[in-house]
């Protein structure tokens, strides 16, 4: 009995030892690895800070109005803008550094997705963000003609301009990703569908009131009666 029991123990032991020579340096490394990365991160950002002339990104910024969209009273600065993106560059490189450490078939597919999903997000992400800057470009451009062309609701109109521009994006962006491809593609093909049968039905009834006036004119009959084209149709 005393010796089944030692020899569970010595069978526990080793296999803790397997797993903590197995283990704990890669964990150990990784742990070295991020703080590595979280300094070197850290002190990128603060040089970036001091020395980076943005000057003319911060200009651009304001005059194409990229600047407005964050919805903040004050332009934003590109320094920061810069920087924190360096920043978090530097943050996932150490992480995924440190994950590979550990060289495991689990770590091993996260890194590779991480690597392969990286390039389609960002772009992804600036789909979607030049989307947001057309939709509104577009919006004031729209807002603009129908004050000038004393059309009515014409904040609504450009609040439809601007939602029909960042859904495209989105449809856009979504099928880079090709995230639900199916659905976005049934909604966006609904959605100008729409569109055109409502432009369809506002054509129609424009040209039909213009005839209207065109060839309503009231004429005098014998009866004494006024008549115009329209009765006849």
């Amino acid at each position: 009995m005393i010796a089944t029991l030692r020899e569970i123990i010595e069978r526990s032991l080793q296999r803790l030892a397997e797993t903590a020579t197995t283990y704990v340096p890669p964990l150990l490394a990784g742990l070295v690895i991020l703080l590595a990365a979280l300094l070197m991160a850290s002190v990128v950002r603060l040089v970036l800070l001091r020395i980076t002339k943005t000057a003319w990104l911060d200009r651009f910024l304001l005059e194409s109005g990229l600047s407005s969209m964050l919805g903040r009273t004050r332009p934003v600065e590109a320094a920061p803008l810069v920087a924190g993106a360096i920043y978090w560059l530097i943050l996932l490189v150490g992480l995924l550094t440190a994950l590979n450490a550990f060289n495991t078939a689990l770590t091993t597919q996260m890194v590779q997705t991480v690597v392969f999903l990286l390039p389609k997000l960002v772009t992804a992400a600036l789909i979607l963000l030049a989307g947001v800057w057309l939709g509104q470009f577009l919006g004031r451009s729209m807002l603009v003609w129908a004050v000038n062309e004393d059309l009515p609701h014409p904040r609504r109109l450009a609040a439809g301009v601007r939602a029909l521009v960042i859904f495209v994006a989105v449809v856009v962006a979504a099928d880079h990703l090709n995230f639900a491809r199916s659905v976005f593609l049934a909604a966006f093909l609904l959605v100008v569908g729409g569109v055109a049968l409502a432009c369809s039905l506002a054509v129609g009834l424009s040209v039909h009131d213009a005839l209207k006036r065109r060839f309503g004119e009231p004429a005098r009959t014998g009866d004494g009666q006024e008549k115009s084209l329209w009765n006849h149709l």
